[in-house]
């Protein structure tokens, strides 16, 4: 089914919930999954290292990754350049002020992804 996922988090509560659902994913078809997040420093690295650590147990092959630019472009580019099968996503992040409409990543992402796009239901 996959071989490679994507998963973007900002290091929130509610994008912790699309880690974990592309865990599943990738634990129930043996792909190999990249958690990736916006920014740079010790910080962007403390979030995804804690990603990681969280879903140590699995047994899911992951890997970590820092982009310096923003989430949207991150997440497309490094998508389509890592020629990932599945790109997922949360619905919202710790920007999502509305209760009725997408997030601006998820939203800027699902126009312009030229991947299968997962965005999980987080809120």
């Amino acid at each position: 089914m996959y071989k490679r996922i994507l998963v973007g988090t900002d290091g929130s509560t509610t994008a912790a919930k699309a880690v974990d659902r592309a865990v599943e994913l990738a634990e129930a078809s043996g792909a190999r999954l990249t958690i990736l997040t916006a920014g740079t420093g010790e910080q962007a690295k403390q979030i995804v290292d804690r990603e990681a650590a969280r879903h140590a147990d699995t047994g899911v092959h992951i890997e970590t990754r820092i982009d310096d630019r923003d989430a949207s472009t991150a997440l497309i580019e490094v998508a389509d350049d890592g020629d990932y099968d599945l790109l997922v996503v949360g619905n919202k992040g710790m920007t999502g002020a509305s209760r009725f409409f997408l997030g601006s990543v998820p939203n800027k992402v699902s126009h312009h992804i030229s991947r299968s796009l997962l965005i999980v239901r987080t809120t």
